[in-house]
């Protein structure tokens, strides 16, 4: 499985929304520019995670997106998942996996579906909130909290 442009810019394109969509609604323009992301591209992936509940959308000109849920609970799955579809490594439509004493039943089984577990484990462990936590970290634009 290989994570296409789409699902990769769709990520990417939702972090920066996280991080800068805190109170106002972001325009699209931005975080393509922000991003070097095509803006008509963006648009596309942009449709998708509307659809799937994950963004809104304001028109206008104080218009753009925000995202329709709260970080911690938007996880990386559930945007690959709307852009890439199944993250399965395997497309099973192609391969006959009925024969439980094929060679190819036993790698599904021992193989494949521990790939695709494993897969689906991480993506579904990382929400947007961690992401975008060490992402400031990273930059050293956490807040400093002082106690006195």
């Amino acid at each position: 499985m290989k994570i296409s442009t789409k699902g990769r810019y769709g990520l990417r394109a939702m972090v920066d929304l996280a991080i800068n969509a805190s109170v106002e609604h972001v325009a699209l323009n931005a975080v393509a520019e922000r991003q070097n992301i095509s803006m008509n591209y963006l648009e596309q992936v942009f449709a998708a995670l509307r659809k799937a509940g994950l963004v809104k959308s304001v028109k206008g000109a104080q218009g753009g997106y925000i995202l329709a849920r709260d970080p911690a609970g938007i996880k990386v799955g559930d945007i690959l998942r709307v852009l890439e579809g199944n993250l399965s490594v395997v497309d099973e439509s192609e391969t006959n996996f009925d024969d439980e004493k094929s060679i190819q039943y036993c790698l599904k089984q021992n193989v494949w579906d521990k790939i695709d577990d494993s897969i689906n484990s991480i993506v579904d462990s990382i929400t947007l909130e961690d992401l975008v936590h060490e992402y400031k970290r990273l930059n050293d634009m956490e807040s400093i909290m002082y106690y006195i």
